[in-house]
Protein backbone atom coordinates (compact mmCIF):
# COMPACT_ATOMS: atom_id res chain seq x y z
CA UNK A 1 0.00 0.00 0.00
CA UNK A 2 2.88 2.32 0.77
CA UNK A 3 4.38 1.64 -2.67
CA UNK A 4 1.06 2.36 -4.35
CA UNK A 5 0.73 5.71 -2.57
CA UNK A 6 4.31 6.58 -3.54
CA UNK A 7 3.61 5.84 -7.20
CA UNK A 8 0.31 7.73 -7.07
CA UNK A 9 2.08 10.85 -5.76
CA UNK A 10 4.80 10.58 -8.42
CA UNK A 11 2.18 10.15 -11.13
CA UNK A 12 0.31 13.22 -9.86
CA UNK A 13 3.48 15.29 -10.05
CA UNK A 14 4.21 13.96 -13.54
CA UNK A 15 0.72 14.82 -14.78
CA UNK A 16 0.94 18.28 -13.23
CA UNK A 17 4.30 18.88 -14.93
CA UNK A 18 2.93 17.69 -18.29
CA UNK A 19 -0.11 19.91 -17.91
CA UNK A 20 2.08 22.90 -17.10
CA UNK A 21 4.20 22.21 -20.20
CA UNK A 22 1.06 22.04 -22.35
CA UNK A 23 -0.24 25.34 -20.97
CA UNK A 24 3.14 27.04 -21.49
CA UNK A 25 3.35 25.74 -25.05
CA UNK A 26 -0.18 26.87 -25.90
CA UNK A 27 0.48 30.35 -24.48
CA UNK A 28 3.62 30.57 -26.63
CA UNK A 29 1.71 29.48 -29.74
CA UNK A 30 -1.17 31.90 -29.12
CA UNK A 31 1.21 34.81 -28.54
CA UNK A 32 3.25 34.05 -31.67
CA UNK A 33 1.85 35.89 -34.68
CA UNK A 34 1.13 33.65 -37.66
CA UNK A 35 2.26 35.20 -40.91
CA UNK A 36 2.89 33.35 -44.11
CA UNK A 37 6.55 32.80 -44.81
CA UNK A 38 7.33 34.55 -48.11
CA UNK A 39 9.64 31.64 -48.94
CA UNK A 40 6.68 29.28 -48.57
CA UNK A 41 4.22 27.92 -51.08
CA UNK A 42 4.09 31.03 -53.24
CA UNK A 43 7.83 31.51 -53.59
CA UNK A 44 8.96 27.93 -54.14
CA UNK A 45 9.12 27.89 -57.92
CA UNK A 46 6.03 30.05 -58.31
CA UNK A 47 6.39 33.18 -60.38
CA UNK A 48 4.55 36.16 -58.96
CA UNK A 49 2.69 36.85 -62.19
CA UNK A 50 2.30 33.49 -63.91
CA UNK A 51 -1.41 32.70 -63.80
CA UNK A 52 -0.88 29.09 -64.88
CA UNK A 53 1.52 28.46 -61.99
CA UNK A 54 -0.80 30.14 -59.48
CA UNK A 55 -3.65 27.94 -60.74
CA UNK A 56 -1.54 24.78 -60.58
CA UNK A 57 -0.17 25.50 -57.10
CA UNK A 58 -3.31 26.89 -55.45
CA UNK A 59 -6.54 26.42 -57.41
CA UNK A 60 -6.36 23.00 -59.03
CA UNK A 61 -6.34 21.23 -55.67
CA UNK A 62 -10.08 21.93 -55.45
CA UNK A 63 -11.14 22.87 -58.98
CA UNK A 64 -9.08 20.01 -60.54
CA UNK A 65 -6.32 20.20 -63.20
CA UNK A 66 -8.87 20.45 -66.02
CA UNK A 67 -10.97 23.01 -64.06
CA UNK A 68 -13.85 20.54 -64.21
CA UNK A 69 -14.63 20.86 -60.51
CA UNK A 70 -15.37 18.00 -58.15
CA UNK A 71 -17.91 16.59 -55.73
CA UNK A 72 -16.82 14.54 -52.75
CA UNK A 73 -15.95 15.92 -49.34
CA UNK A 74 -17.45 19.15 -50.66
CA UNK A 75 -18.63 20.71 -53.90
CA UNK A 76 -15.97 22.48 -55.93
CA UNK A 77 -17.52 24.24 -58.91
CA UNK A 78 -16.20 23.81 -62.40
CA UNK A 79 -14.37 26.80 -63.84
CA UNK A 80 -14.38 25.41 -67.37
CA UNK A 81 -16.96 26.96 -69.67
CA UNK A 82 -18.47 28.86 -66.71
CA UNK A 83 -20.54 31.87 -67.85
CA UNK A 84 -20.19 33.61 -64.47
CA UNK A 85 -16.49 34.10 -65.23
CA UNK A 86 -17.46 36.70 -67.83
CA UNK A 87 -17.29 39.16 -64.93
CA UNK A 88 -13.68 39.90 -64.03
CA UNK A 89 -14.88 41.73 -60.93
CA UNK A 90 -16.88 38.71 -59.73
CA UNK A 91 -13.78 36.55 -60.00
CA UNK A 92 -11.57 39.11 -58.26
CA UNK A 93 -13.95 39.55 -55.34
CA UNK A 94 -14.37 35.80 -55.01
CA UNK A 95 -10.61 35.27 -54.81
CA UNK A 96 -10.06 38.27 -52.55
CA UNK A 97 -12.86 37.62 -50.06
CA UNK A 98 -13.79 33.98 -50.59
CA UNK A 99 -17.27 32.67 -51.32
CA UNK A 100 -19.23 29.98 -49.53
CA UNK A 101 -16.58 27.37 -48.66
CA UNK A 102 -13.83 28.84 -50.82
CA UNK A 103 -11.21 30.55 -48.67
CA UNK A 104 -10.25 34.18 -49.14
CA UNK A 105 -6.81 34.82 -50.63
CA UNK A 106 -6.75 38.61 -50.21
CA UNK A 107 -4.36 39.83 -47.52
CA UNK A 108 -6.98 41.56 -45.37
CA UNK A 109 -9.53 38.75 -45.73
CA UNK A 110 -7.52 35.51 -45.57
CA UNK A 111 -7.81 33.28 -42.53
CA UNK A 112 -5.44 30.42 -41.83
CA UNK A 113 -6.92 27.09 -40.80
CA UNK A 114 -4.27 25.10 -38.95
CA UNK A 115 -1.50 27.42 -40.12
CA UNK A 116 -0.85 30.79 -41.65
CA UNK A 117 -3.18 31.82 -44.47
CA UNK A 118 -2.14 31.60 -48.09
CA UNK A 119 -2.23 35.15 -49.43
CA UNK A 120 -2.05 36.17 -53.07
CA UNK A 121 -1.02 39.68 -54.05
CA UNK A 122 -2.98 41.74 -56.57
CA UNK A 123 -0.68 40.80 -59.48
CA UNK A 124 -1.09 37.09 -58.75
CA UNK A 125 -4.87 37.43 -58.47
CA UNK A 126 -5.04 39.32 -61.76
CA UNK A 127 -2.78 36.76 -63.44
CA UNK A 128 -4.84 33.75 -62.35
CA UNK A 129 -8.10 35.48 -63.34
CA UNK A 130 -6.73 36.27 -66.80
CA UNK A 131 -5.43 32.70 -67.14
CA UNK A 132 -8.70 31.00 -66.15
CA UNK A 133 -10.79 33.32 -68.34
CA UNK A 134 -8.75 32.33 -71.42
CA UNK A 135 -8.23 28.60 -70.75
CA UNK A 136 -10.32 25.51 -69.97
CA UNK A 137 -12.78 26.27 -72.76
CA UNK A 138 -13.26 29.86 -71.59
CA UNK A 139 -12.82 32.54 -74.23
CA UNK A 140 -13.67 35.76 -72.43
CA UNK A 141 -12.20 38.98 -73.75
CA UNK A 142 -10.68 41.73 -71.67
CA UNK A 143 -8.23 41.26 -68.87
CA UNK A 144 -8.05 42.64 -65.36
CA UNK A 145 -5.03 44.51 -64.01
CA UNK A 146 -3.43 44.36 -60.58
CA UNK A 147 -4.51 47.98 -60.07
CA UNK A 148 -8.15 47.06 -60.72
CA UNK A 149 -7.88 44.17 -58.23
CA UNK A 150 -6.38 46.55 -55.64
CA UNK A 151 -9.21 49.05 -56.21
CA UNK A 152 -11.83 46.30 -55.71
CA UNK A 153 -10.03 45.22 -52.53
CA UNK A 154 -10.10 48.78 -51.16
CA UNK A 155 -13.84 49.02 -51.84
CA UNK A 156 -14.63 45.57 -50.38
CA UNK A 157 -15.82 45.37 -46.80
Amino acid sequence: MNKQKKYSTAASWLYAALGLCCVATSVFLVETSARADPAGILESGLSNTDGRQVYEHICQGCHMPDAGGAVGAGRYPALSKDPTLASREYMALTILMGRRNMPAFGEKHAIGFGGPPVVLNEAQIAAVINYVRTHFGNHFSGSISAAEVAALDREAR
